[in-house]
């Protein structure tokens, strides 16, 4: 079974972040909500407080098949400037494995240089961040291992698309319908 972590920062945005979480185990696939700051409690960009379930020094991140940043001010910035997140966005980007990034996380993607000759979609206001990336206005973005999208609005679509890189079209459809996604 996949095994992915989604990075978790204060300032981030509450539904891109969950929204995706709750997807991926609805699709009995595991997803570890993996704390920047040191410790698990997370306070998001509209102030909703949740736990992830490990920190970013308690993960072994050879065990994970993906990598995810949830968007939002200034959870974006806190990713952006986290050595680990870095070091690991770049290892799974040489490695092939998945990573994924909606709304201003795509910006990340940018900064450390994994978007040349990929397409690319984030929150508008941001392509030119894209360092090197052909930038979309599509609402989620596959190139090969890597997955973007616009925004909190993108949230279900984008976690669909995770859950079909690792999955199947039965699995996404059976997702879909449970959400009434687009009935």
């Amino acid at each position: 079974m996949s095994r992915i972590g989604i990075f978790m920062a204060d300032g981030c945005e509450e539904i891109e972040g969950l929204a995706v979480v709750d997807i991926v185990r609805r699709a009995k696939m595991e997803i570890v909500m993996i704390a920047v700051s040191g410790k698990k409690e997370v306070t998001g960009s509209h102030g909703i407080t949740f736990l992830a379930d490990a920190a970013a020094s308690e993960m072994d991140f050879e065990e994970l098949d993906g990598i995810v940043l949830p968007g939002g001010m200034p959870g974006t910035l806190r990713l952006g400037e986290d050595e680990t997140v870095n070091a690991v966005l770049r290892r799974f980007a040489s490695e092939g494995k998945l990573i994924g990034a909606i709304c201003a996380a795509p910006s990340v993607l940018g900064a450390a240089g994994i978007l040349a000759g990929k397409r690319a979609a984030c929150h508008p206001g941001f392509e030119e961040k894209l360092t090197g990336a052909d930038v979309s206005r599509e609402e989620v973005v596959v190139d090969g291992n890597l997955i973007t999208s616009r925004g909190m609005g993108t949230a279900i679509p984008f976690g669909l698309a995770i859950v079909r890189y690792f999955s199947d079209d039965d699995t996404v459809e059976e997702i879909r319908k449970g959400l009434v996604y687009r009935a």
